[in-house]
């Protein structure tokens, strides 16, 4: 992989990928690091699941806000989705199938997490953006792939506050209309006053959200 944020390290928790059922896939946000968005994993009682946490080049994936036409981005966010596509693909090889992948992401790693299911329609395990949204200015056409079944019922799970101080709350509407117009099975939910955090009541979400999916590959509970 070229690029900005080609080389840098992914930091893994749970189990191997070739002994997990499922596997997550956390990415940070702007500011943040590897290291911070593995600290969710001990609050989602899974230790079964396999977990990978890229870390992006300088702490960001890219440079300009969300909202900012998609060229000024780049190189930075092509890099950034070729980073998470490059991690589905090992998983794969591994025997992880995008199907029993769940992205998850803060702020701009929501961002980054959501852009690319939107732009790579596929069933995944499921997909969580916390204080995030589609990135690019609004009204980008996004369409499922010719022939194909879109996210073809993937759990889309959104969280934000009423009043984030950088996502406006519009635009996590917009995202969940565009989500389930690709076939997303969407879940919005809205925070009064939270602030931009994740909070108790997504980990929940997003908890539960995993424990569905390994139920579903017929894994024994973790534990």
């Amino acid at each position: 992989m070229t690029g900005p944020h080609a080389g840098q390290p992914v930091l893994a928790a749970g189990r191997p990928p070739a002994a997990a059922p499922a596997a997550v896939i956390l990415v940070h946000g702007r500011g943040g690091s590897a290291e911070d968005i593995l600290g969710l994993v001990p609050e989602l009682g899974r230790p079964d699941l396999a977990y990978l946490a890229p870390q992006a080049a300088e702490s960001s994936w890219y440079p300009y806000r969300f909202m900012a036409p998609l060229e000024q981005n780049e190189p930075w966010l092509s890099s950034a989705l070729a980073t998470l596509g490059q991690l589905l693909a090992g998983l794969a090889a591994s025997g992880i199938a995008a199907e029993r992948t769940v992205l998850v992401g803060f702020s701009q790693g929501a961002c980054l997490a959501l852009e690319l299911a939107a732009r790579e329609a596929q069933r995944y395990g499921g997909v969580a953006g916390f204080s995030g949204s589609l990135i690019g200015p609004p009204g980008i056409p996004r369409d499922r792939p010719a022939g194909g079944a879109g996210l073809d019922g993937t759990p889309v799970l959104l969280g934000c506050s009423d009043r984030d101080p950088h996502i406006p709350l519009q635009r996590v509407h917009e995202t969940a209309q565009v989500m389930a117009a690709l076939g997303g099975r969407v879940s919005e939910q809205i925070y009064p006053a939270m602030g931009h955090v994740i909070n108790a009541d997504e980990i929940e979400r997003l908890r539960r959200l995993l424990d569905e999916l390994v139920r579903g590959t017929g894994a024994p509970p973790a534990g």
